[in-house]
């Protein structure tokens, strides 16, 4: 099912179990211990994005009810203009789920990539490292074009999607003049201790305390250690608002704690407990659309492979497509982390997801 995981559970604020299991390959090489980080795929969502916007919701620069329009007014946002934050990241805008982007890169003939998009060294125009010595241009602005010019659903429904995200990137960045990577380590993680969260792990950690993620034969064809394993990521210079962020199991749990602590951790103040409480409210339950603000929530018909049917209704989390998963619950005041790589070799292995694997441990460890 995966090569290696790491777990850990938490109590009232005391870690109760924190351990790893297996290997960072099938080989059994390298064994994983809790210190090792692992890319955290969607997690990236409710570790970055929601805690910044909820830091402009503090300072009153923004209100569930905020448009795009209002946010980027200097975008000709098209059809897009009048959603609200509120539907936007509730996954009730109506939005595509994704756009393969990297596809435009490829000769889907010959499955090659076509040679103007990449370099083998950096240079002023290729400046994205997608891997170990491949670079790309920028196509940060590409990928808005994209996603403003792309269709709505025709129906308004739940629809999970990352386009959210890279509109509220575009918002903090511009607002701040700042990466968001600079902008969540400056607000959170350096006052929490919270040291292995980060993106591009490859620049400031050792290769061999970073899973691996996939051996990708489809877009950057070779092995991805240390570089973000979402595409649309990537060719942001692997810093997303969706996805990019790397870490281990103990520092995911930190920023969790601070959410079920109600924004305040060792004495800093980061939000408030009417904000969180916002954040983490069902807001469209009577549209069938199970979501808060940014987080999950347990899914309204009790299906297994989202909530275990153990948890509260004000518990929240989310999971990551490279086998991570988080959740926190105010009524029992528990933590649970898994990270995993299951994607590696192939994310053609979905083993993890078919045997419910994460939410089948959640429900032992709530009971």
């Amino acid at each position: 099912m995966m090569p290696g995981a790491q777990l850990l559970i938490a109590k009232q604020g005391s870690v109760i179990c924190h351990k790893s299991y297996g290997y960072h390959t099938y080989d059994k090489l390298i064994k994983v211990n809790n210190n090792h980080i692992y890319d955290l795929a969607s997690l990236t969502k409710i570790l970055v994005t929601v805690p910044l916007i909820m830091r402009e919701f503090e300072s009153k620069d923004l209100t569930l009810n905020t448009k795009l329009s209002e946010l980027l007014p200097n975008l000709e946002l098209l059809n897009k203009k009048n959603i609200p934050i509120d539907e936007m990241l509730s996954h009730y805008a109506r939005l595509k789920p994704w756009i393969p982007f990297y596809k435009e890169t490829i000769d889907s003939v010959n499955k090659k990539q076509i040679k103007k998009h990449y370099s083998l060294k950096p240079t002023n125009s290729y400046v994205n490292e997608v891997r170990e010595g491949l670079f790309m241009k920028s196509w940060n602005d590409t990928i808005l074009n994209r996603i403003i010019s792309s269709n709505l659903m025709e129906e308004k429904e739940y629809k999970y999607s990352d386009f959210p995200y890279y509109f509220l990137k575009e918002f903090l960045e511009k607002k701040y003049s700042s990466s968001l990577d600079e902008l969540i380590k400056n607000y959170i993680y350096d006052k929490i201790g919270a040291n292995s969260l980060t993106y591009n792990p490859i620049k400031v950690e050792s290769i061999e305390n970073i899973a691996p993620s996939e051996i990708d034969e489809y877009f950057r064809m070779g092995k991805l250690q240390g570089y973000v394993h979402d595409m649309g990521a990537a060719m942001q210079g692997g810093v997303g608002g969706h996805a990019g962020l790397f870490g281990n199991s103990l520092d995911v749990a930190k920023i969790m704690q601070l959410y079920l602590q109600s924004g305040t951790y060792e004495n800093n103040i980061f939000f408030t407990e009417k904000t969180f409480k916002e954040f983490n409210k069902c807001h469209f339950c009577n549209k069938n659309v199970r979501r808060g603000i940014g987080f999950d929530k347990p899914d309204m018909s009790g299906k297994p492979e989202i909530t275990c049917g153990c948890v509260s209704p004000s518990s929240f989390g989310h999971s990551g497509f490279t086998g991570t998963y988080a959740w926190a619950d105010p009524n029992t005041n528990i933590v649970y982390v898994f990270l995993s790589n299951r994607t590696f070799p192939t994310m053609e292995n979905k083993k993890l997801i078919d045997y419910n694997i994460r939410t089948e441990i959640k429900k032992i460890v709530f009971e």
